[in-house]
C-alpha cells in the first residue's frame, strides 16, 4: 500500500492507474518495482514484482555552494540533483550577500533538504542527495584536506576543468563561489588545503548554475554518465 503524501500524489495528481508499474525508493539505493493493482482515495494498493539494491555512486561528488541570494540557492540544488551531485555544502563565503544565522540558518538548509528530495524523486534517483548544515571557509578546508581531488572553479584558472581527469573511486569536491567570486584570502585557504584552480569555459555563469553545468563535466570524466 502507497498511502500519505505520495500515495495522494501518485493517484491524484499522476492520476495512475491499475496495471500501471511504479519503482519505490528508499532513497538510500533499495528500490522496488511494483505494480499497481488497485486504488483507494489517496492510496494505491500495489504488488512487488522485484526488489534490487543499486550501489552508492563512486567516485562521489561533492559541490560546495556558496550561498545565492533569493531562490536561486533552491535552484542551483535542484539543478544539481537532477545531475547526479551526491552532496550539497551550502558556504558562507565571505562575499555572500545573504547571511545565514541561528533560525535563519535552520530554514535555509531545510528548504534546501526539501528542494532535493523532491528533484530526486523528478529524476528517479535511487540514492537521495545530502545537504550538510553551512560550513564557514574553515570547515571547508578540512573537507578538503581529507578528499582525492578538490578543484575551486576560478575564470582566471590556467587549467579548464574539462581537462580535469577525475579519480576513479573515492571523493571530488567542487567549490562554486558567489555572484562576487571568492575573496583572494579565501582563495588562498582553499588552496592550502588542496584545492586546485580549474576554469569552466569562456563564459562566466551564474552562482546558482556553475554547480551543475561543472558537475556534468566532471561526471562524464569520471565516467559516470556514459
Amino acid at each position: 500500500m502507497l498511502a500519505g503524501a505520495e500515495g495522494r500524489h501518485a493517484g491524484t495528481v499522476r492520476r495512475l492507474a491499475p496495471g500501471e508499474r511504479v519503482d519505490l525508493t528508499d532513497g538510500s539505493g533499495t528500490i522496488a518495482e511494483c505494480r499497481i493493482t488497485g486504488t483507494r482515495p489517496g492510496a494505491l494498493e500495489l504488488t512487488v514484482l522485484a526488489r534490487r539494491a543499486e550501489p552508492r555512486p563512486d567516485p562521489r561528488l561533492v559541490v560546495v555552494q556558496a550561498i545565492p541570494k533569493g531562490d536561486r540557492g533552491e535552484l542551483a540544488v535542484e539543478t544539481m540533483t537532477e545531475v547526479g551531485v551526491d552532496v550539497v555544502v551550502p558556504w558562507a563565503a565571505e562575499r555572500c550577500v545573504v547571511r545565514w544565522h541561528g533560525d535563519r540558518a535552520d530554514k535555509g538548509v531545510a528548504r534546501w533538504r526539501s528542494t532535493a528530495v523532491a528533484a530526486a524523486k523528478q529524476s528517479r534517483r535511487s540514492w537521495f542527495p545530502e545537504v550538510t548544515d553551512v560550513m564557514s571557509t574553515s570547515s571547508v578546508a578540512e573537507r578538503i584536506r581529507d578528499t582525492r581531488l578538490a578543484l575551486l572553479l576560478d575564470p582566471e584558472a590556467s587549467q579548464p576543468l574539462g581537462a580535469v581527469q577525475p579519480p576513479p573511486s573515492g571523493e571530488i569536491v567542487l567549490v562554486i563561489g558567489p555572484e562576487g567570486g571568492v575573496s583572494p584570502q579565501e582563495a588562498e585557504v582553499l588552496v592550502e588545503a588542496g584545492a586546485v584552480g580549474a576554469r569552466l569555459g569562456p563564459t562566466i555563469l551564474r552562482a546558482s548554475s556553475a554547480g551543475a553545468v561543472a558537475a556534468a563535466v566532471l561526471l562524464i570524466a569520471s565516467g559516470r554518465w556514459s
